[in-house]
């Protein structure tokens, strides 16, 4: 693969250490990835425990497991640093053979830490360029991002005062230091976050530049994702004694996921009790919430109104008479929720919730209930910008901000096993005494 040094204009020259047929900076940051490297490919978990204790102990040795065992390792193809706590890499999957890059940065400050740690898989056609953050190119970027939000957010009085905001930090100089796009991303994100408190506000940014594709291409580009990722739904099971268990992590489109969703909802139909894991579940789509619910509700059901910029309601929600299958009705269900869950994922928990169709149990969600609109800046960087708000029937407000509260409070990695427990005391209440 032919690659841009996409810090070409900020690199500088650093002395180096090798690292199999790749040479890392002899810098803080270099040891650092130099290890995780090491401790990454090494099928010893000690060795990544040691790595843990040393440098990142916020990393869970569980997920670096699960995501070893997805990439088999790494074979280390080249490295780029500009200073001396940070590495950017390009990697090779051992199993898949896709090429990925990422960025592994350390504290400035002595005992030296992992403070961040991510890669980005290197999209098939796309090419990484530069993307030189200059004294010119840097407030009309600035602008660009203000002019989004101010035409289009959601509440026009917030989004003047989120772009003025940023005008004045970039008036002040305040993004003059920062010399990665990818952190400029970040801090415009949490400029715009402090003024709106809105967790669907952000700037984004790629490193990688894509093809002109047409509506289909992008289409069938977005089909085969679901297709192999099996439209985000992770397990569809019975647990003792009796209790469907389904999980999914992804509120994907209905073209292409109902008939994934159907067949999970009808696999576990014959259940006495019903348990719908969110806990990872980030949003997405939305199709698939009404969907899912549909199997939920003997009649139609109003789930909630989307209203406009202007106040104007947009779009109603609602369950559907018919799906395929067999309904699941009359029956208790239970949703699992955690801090992580978000968006769409929130609006399918608040609204079992607040029809009293489902006992929500974890921990309170993230709290985004407003859809988004993603306005290109230039190649590199866009903009979410969100423009409506969801409204329930029931409360006439949403979770914006405030998250869905869970009707029994408890730590998300405990949840399902107080959610069993619940669902096993509903199935005795219904079983028929013996004496």
């Amino acid at each position: 693969m032919s690659i841009c040094p996409f810090l070409v204009a900020l690199l500088a020259v650093l002395p180096v250490l090798s690292l199999a047929d790749v040479a890392v900076p002899n810098t803080p940051a270099g040891h650092a990835f130099g290890a995780w490297l090491d401790a990454f490919n090494s099928t010893d978990r000690a060795s990544k425990e040691a790595f843990i204790k040393t440098y990142g102990p916020w990393i869970d040795p569980d997920d670096s497991g699960k995501w070893r065992a997805e990439t088999g390792g790494y074979d280390l193809l080249e490295v780029y640093s500009n200073d001396k706590t940070n590495v950017f890499f390009r990697v090779k999957a051992r199993t898949n053979t896709g090429e990925e890059i990422g960025r592994l940065r350390v504290s400035e400050t002595e005992p030296v830490a992992v403070e961040g740690l991510i890669t980005w898989r290197i999209p098939v056609g796309t090419t990484l360029d530069a993307v030189p953050l200059d004294a010119k190119a840097r407030p009309r970027l600035v602008e660009r991002v203000a002019e989004a939000f101010d035409s289009s957010y959601v509440y026009p009085e917030i989004g003047k005062k989120m772009a003025a905001a940023l005008r004045q930090h970039e008036k002040h100089g305040e993004y003059r230091s920062i010399r990665y796009s990818i952190d400029l991303a970040r801090k415009l994100t949490k400029d715009l976050q402090e003024i709106s408190h809105d967790k669907h506000a952000e700037v984004r940014f790629s490193f990688f530049v894509r093809p002109t594709e047409s509506a289909a291409d992008r289409s069938e580009a977005e089909s085969q994702r679901l297709a192999a990722n099996n439209c985000g739904f992770e397990k569809a099971e019975h647990l003792r004694p009796n209790i469907g268990y389904v999980k999914f992590d992804e509120v994907a489109d209905t073209a292409n996921c109902a008939p994934t969703a159907s067949a999970a909802m009808n696999f576990v139909a014959g259940s006495d009790a019903l348990i719908l894991d969110l806990r990872d579940n980030r949003g997405g789509d939305g199709g698939i919430v009404a969907f899912v619910a549909s199997y939920l509700f003997d009649q139609r059901t109003h789930l909630e109104d989307m209203v406009d910029r202007a106040g104007n309601p947009t779009q109603e929600t609602w369950t559907l008479p018919d799906v395929p299958g067999k309904k699941f009705l009359g029956k208790p269900v239970f949703v699992l929720t955690s801090k992580r869950t978000f968006s769409a994922a929130e609006a399918l928990s608040y609204s079992l919730k607040n029809l009293k169709r489902a006992t929500v149990i974890g921990e309170t969600t993230l709290g985004g209930a407003h859809p988004i609109e993603i306005k290109p800046i230039d190649n590199h960087f866009s903009a979410a910008v969100p423009f409506g708000r969801s409204i329930s029937p029931i409360t006439k407000t949403n979770w914006e901000g405030t998250g869905v509260e869970p009707d029994v409070k408890t730590a998300a990695d405990q949840a399902l096993d107080v959610a069993l427990k619940l669902a096993e005391e509903e199935i005795s209440k219904k079983r028929p005494n013996p004496y």
